[in-house]
């Protein structure tokens, strides 16, 4: 499109269309994927309009994707359903080569979402913010990273972001669950990083929502720091039919059950067979054999069993029941052995659970790959 025409349709669209199109879109590019924002300079943020106003179907006839059904009708063309708000490098790449690579149906479907999620975000009250809270490690070989983006869209449409970075008390470092000082050196930093950054949040009744993902001891311990006194919903990675943080609407009564040992005398050991069935000779192995197994386990445990926040709420109702009745049987200063394989948003929901004052001692045990067993990694007391 020449500069001349673009000229005269700048000067030829009113300012109650134009209005209408800021509205729409938010203040933001709506080439997908972009979203940057147009009333602010990305360099120095000063306040400035870097936006253009993009033609779906052409201005000129034999401009980009042309005129289409409007013909020479002016009006129809500059208005708000044919024009998508963009930044002066999106504007570029849709009109080059006459559009050939972005057709009127692409266009018009990436404004059509574009500005079904401004109404959706807009539409959010003001009191459902929450502030978005991601603690990351590496569970041995394997990169833990939580794309802060996919944390923030996991929230919608309940609640929207506090800030558009989530707050984060992950640590970037080499160590491995192998190394002697690995559990020792992760609880020091996740207790500093809680206290630097998150405890203030916490007194201050904001809405948290929780993104776990590390080895299940330290999960544990990160649900412990905040405790049920907490505003905060905890989120589960679901990895089929495809990666997501968000919770579904509906899923299976998954049964959460408590069994208890035939005796009760020896030192109490509580097994989590959720994501995995963990057999209780294991347990035997670490402890020997007096040892008083209690287990809350499901039907058929999988990594992807646990889907809704419901559920999610059931497993906090049968670990309430198990922390009374063990703590009935064995007394509430007997240290309780904990050997889990559960979702990540159990894990951090167990250690919300957890009433300081009230609760056993914790020995958190972690399956340690290189020795083929349980290992004790830490204490909560």
């Amino acid at each position: 499109m020449s500069a001349k025409k673009a000229k005269e349709i700048t000067r030829s669209i009113s300012r109650e269309v134009e209005r209408d199109l800021w509205v729409r879109a938010g203040g933001r590019c709506q080439f997908k994927g972009h979203n940057a924002i147009l009333y602010l300079s990305p360099m120095t943020q000063r306040g400035v309009n870097v936006a253009q106003k993009a033609h779906i179907y052409s201005f000129s006839v034999d401009g980009p994707r042309g005129h289409g059904p409007y013909g020479g009708d002016e009006e129809g063309l500059n208005n708000v359903d044919n024009l998508m708000l963009v930044c002066a490098g999106c504007h570029k790449e849709i009109d080059d080569d006459d559009g050939a690579e972005f057709p009127v149906e692409l266009l018009q479907g990436w404004k059509r979402e574009h500005e079904e999620r401004v109404e959706l975000v807009t539409g959010i009250p003001p009191l459902n913010r929450s502030r978005v809270v991601i603690y990351a490690e590496k569970i041995g070989e394997q990169g833990s990273a939580i794309h802060p983006q996919e944390a923030n869209a996991a929230i919608f449409p309940d609640r929207f972001p506090i800030a558009e970075r989530p707050s984060c008390v992950s640590m970037t470092w080499e160590g491995r669950d192998t190394d002697p000082d690995y559990w020792r050196t992760a609880e020091t930093n996740l207790r500093r990083a809680f206290e630097r950054q998150i405890a203030q949040y916490v007194s201050d009744g904001e809405h948290l929502s929780l993104f776990g993902f590390a080895p299940m001891p330290l999960l544990v311990l990160f649900g412990s720091l905040f405790t049920d006194k907490a505003s905060a919903q905890t989120h589960q990675l679901r990895r089929e039919p495809e990666r997501s943080w968000k919770w579904i609407d509906k899923g299976p009564d998954l049964g959460f059950r408590l069994h208890q040992p035939p005796r009760v005398g020896c030192p109490p050991a509580l097994v989590f067979s959720i994501s995995a069935k963990v057999d209780h000779g294991r347990v035997h192995e670490v402890l020997g054999a007096d040892v008083s197994v209690w287990e809350i386990a499901v039907e058929s445990p999988h990594n992807d069993c646990l889907t809704t926040r419901e559920q999610l709420g059931e497993f906090r109702k049968a670990c309430r029941k198990a922390m009374v009745e063990i703590s009935q049987a064995h007394g509430h200063a007997t240290p309780l052995h904990v050997f889990p394989a559960m979702p990540v948003s159990a894990a951090v929901e167990f250690g919300r659970i957890r009433m300081p004052k009230a609760d056993m001692p914790w020995e958190i045990h972690d399956h340690n790959r290189t020795a083929g067993k349980f290992v004790h990694a830490l204490s909560i007391r």
